[in-house]
């Protein structure tokens, strides 16, 4: 699953602070951002954001 954040940074420090663990780091890709978490349960999700 993709999600979007207009605030990257604030989101990744949301997900840590809720348990989850950053499985690939904020990084751009052609037209914004993304990183990729693992939530409690194991799954994996990402959150982009526009450039």
């Amino acid at each position: 699953m993709l999600m979007y954040s207009a605030d990257l940074d604030q989101t990744v420090a949301a997900v840590e602070a809720a348990g989850g663990t950053i499985v690939r780091p904020t990084y751009s890709f052609p037209g914004g951002r993304r990183f990729h978490f693992n939530d409690p349960s194991g799954n994996e999700l990402g959150v982009f954001a526009d450039a």
